[in-house]
């Protein structure tokens, strides 16, 4: 444990905290802030229809990806960064969502230029893709698959298990000793069954259930906020008083309000991470730019309203955050100051609710990956039948862990994910730059644009998908 924890300090402090904020901010620059300047844009893009019939649409395939980016880590997750961390937490993965909009933008853009066509007519891609067809190394690739592979399927997937066993702990029927282990094992048994259904099952469970249980969460929050509107004013000047306190911050990084918005901000957006890229360049869209505008818009959905949402609702809620409190308790105990015994189970809810797209989400990452080192191919039925065993014994495992220990697995291995997909966005991100310059020129010119890779000086013979 004593070197795991040394490893994640590490790896966070110096060395991540540099690379995503400055290339965040690299990015932002870089496309003209995107994320502001085409904001409007974006939304636009998500209603809009695939362009074959039958493709898949822009908005499932937002909602694959935010499936995977609206989990436990918008409730548990800003929850221990608050309790753990201070308000300032809050101003952190603020601005940690607002710079990663434009590394979500670049990442998930490289993604659909770089696509490959499957036999059906649809498209598939990923960093993995891009790291092999534009920097010419499949070996870089595979290394990037397995850790993708690693964080989602044993990080990320035991993080939300036990995230989600955790909201039980306000019932007096609790014990420590049976209830996490049931818990797990009944969420690794329903994960397993959808596992079967394959991709369009997954995709269908996740746009079902993502949008209904993001509007009503936020909606609680809110109605939490109002009827404690009069703290409001007190928590934003603590908020800020909090996050630019830096004798308290660099006096003990490892621990500050920083440290835990940052980790718990890029936890849940996942921002230049390199999964989002997975489900982008699954859409059917006319021009790359469409699909970056999605995915950025889902950082902004998932931090700056959902996260947002919990921060506010449990620091207008009157109540302490202690560390004995840090996870789901400290948002159950906030939303029953407002709505009595029908607060836990209503957070109980949400948290099954987003933990399990969360679960499918992260296994339909972990298929692409398979299918790229398997050369472009998914394994045969036994081995994948075998994968998902170990998925569903994993969520099990995962449920009955310490809570240090998770989050430590989780943000260790999303580290290295990071590390590989952030660099490889800085090298091609021209690419993605002069398509977002092409598609502002289709647009000011009164079309819908249409993506042909000779007009921003790529040649179409290298890319599989926009022959």
């Amino acid at each position: 444990m004593a070197f795991i924890d040394s490893l994640n300090s590490f790896l966070y402090y110096p060395l991540l905290i540099i690379v995503l904020i400055a290339a965040g901010l690299y990015f932002s620059v870089r496309t003209g802030f995107v994320q502001f300047r085409l904001f409007g844009e974006a939304i636009r893009v998500v209603k809009e229809k695939p362009s074959q019939e039958g493709g898949t649409s822009s908005f499932k395939a937002l909602m694959v990806s935010t499936a995977s980016r609206v989990g436990t880590g918008n409730i548990v997750g800003v929850s221990t960064a608050v309790c753990l961390g201070g308000f300032g937490a809050a101003f952190w993965m603020w601005l940690i969502a607002l710079i990663g909009m434009a590394s979500a933008f670049v990442e998930s853009t490289l993604a659909q230029i770089y696509k490959r066509r499957d036999t059906d007519g649809s498209s598939y891609g990923g960093p993995a893709y891009y790291i092999q067809d534009a920097l010419h190394s499949r070996a870089l690739g595979i290394v990037f698959s397995v850790f993708l592979i690693l964080t989602y399927a044993f990080g990320f997937n035991m993080l939300a298990s036990y995230n989600m066993q955790d909201s039980f702990k306000a019932y007096s029927f609790y014990n420590p000793s049976v209830t996490p282990w049931l818990i797990g094992g009944i969420m690794a048994l329903l994960t397993f069954w959808c596992l079967l259904g394959g991709g369009k099952r997954i995709a269908n469970v996740a746009s079902a259930l993502v949008p209904v249980m993001g509007l009503i969460y936020v909606l609680v929050a809110l109605v939490v906020i109002i009827f404690n509107v009069k703290l409001l004013p007190g928590v934003i000047g603590q908020i800020f008083a909090d996050a630019f306190n830096f004798k308290a911050i660099f006096g003990g990084v490892a621990g500050s309000c920083m440290m835990y918005g940052i980790k718990r901000g890029l936890y849940s957006n996942e921002a230049g991470v390199g999964s989002a890229p997975n489900a982008a360049a699954a859409a059917d869209v006319s021009h790359p730019v469409k699909q970056g505008l999605v995915q950025m818009f889902s950082v902004f959905l998932d931090t700056i309203i959902i996260c947002t949402a919990t921060a506010m609702m449990c620091m207008c809620s009157g109540i302490e955050p202690t560390e004995d409190i840090a996870g789901a308790m400290y948002v159950q105990l906030s939303v029953s100051s407002v709505l009595g015994s029908f607060g836990p189970v209503f957070v109980t809810i949400s948290l099954l609710l987003f933990g399990f797209t969360t679960l499918i989400g992260n296994l339909y990452y972990c298929n692409n990956a398979l299918a790229f080192i398997n050369g472009n191919k998914m394994p045969g039925k036994k081995f994948m039948m075998g994968f998902y065993v170990v998925c569903a014994i994993l969520i099990f495992v995962g449920a009955g862990l310490s809570m240090g220990l998770v989050w430590s697995i989780a943000d260790i291995l999303m580290a290295f994910m990071c590390l590989i997909n952030i660099p490889t966005c800085i090298i091609l991100g021209k690419v993605a730059y002069a398509a977002c310059k092409d598609y502002v020129e289709q647009k000011q010119a009164g079309l819908n644009p249409v993506f042909r890779a000779g007009k921003i000086g790529m040649d179409d013979s290298k890319l599989d998908f926009w022959k």
